[in-house]
C-alpha cells in the first residue's frame, strides 16, 4: 500500500498545496506521509496563491502551514506516488526522475475521469480557484479510494 504522495504542480503556491490540504482532510488518520512541491524554484519559501489559501478556508481547509519549496531528486526516493497536476509538470519530472527511481508518477485527473480533462487547470492565471478546487477534491477521494 501507497504510504507517501507528493503533490506537483509548476510553482507550489496553488494547485499542489491545494492537492496537499484536501488529501491530508481526506486521508486524516491513515499515517500517510503528504506533502507538495513545484517543478519550479520560484515560489520557493513562500506561501500558498491568498486566492487558494481563501477558497479552501472557505471550505474548511486550513493551507497556512504549506510553504513553496522544489523538487528534489531526494523525492524520488522519499515519495511512493508522485502524482503531476498537468502534463507539462509530468513531462518535467519524468525529466528529472533519477534512474532506478522507486516513485511512480501519476496525474491526479486519471483519478476524474468523468472530468473529461487531463491537466488540472492553472487558476493562477484562470482566476478559477473555486471550479480548481472542486476538481482537486473529487480526483484527490478517487485517489484515496484507490490505495
Amino acid at each position: 500500500m501507497t504510504q507517501s504522495i507528493l503533490f506537483v504542480c509548476l510553482g507550489n503556491i496553488c494547485r499542489s498545496p491545494t492537492a496537499e490540504a484536501i488529501f491530508r482532510v481526506q486521508a486524516e488518520g491513515r499515517g500517510l506521509e503528504i506533502d507538495s512541491a513545484g517543478t519550479s524554484g520560484w515560489h520557493d519559501g513562500n506561501p500558498s496563491d491568498p486566492r487558494a489559501s481563501a477558497e479552501a478556508a472557505r471550505r474548511g481547509i486550513d493551507m497556512s502551514y504549506i510553504r513553496s519549496r522544489k523538487v528534489m531528486a531526494a523525492d524520488f526516493e522519499r515519495f511512493e506516488l508522485i502524482v503531476a497536476m498537468d502534463a507539462q509538470n509530468m513531462r518535467d519530472l519524468q525529466v528529472v526522475q533519477p534512474a532506478g527511481s522507486p516513485a511512480k508518477l501519476v496525474m491526479l485527473l486519471d483519478y476524474a475521469p468523468k472530468l473529461g480533462i487531463s491537466d488540472v487547470p492553472d487558476p493562477y492565471y484562470e482566476d478559477n480557484f473555486p471550479e480548481v478546487l472542486d476538481m482537486v477534491e473529487l480526483a484527490c477521494g478517487k485517489l484515496l479510494d484507490s490505495l
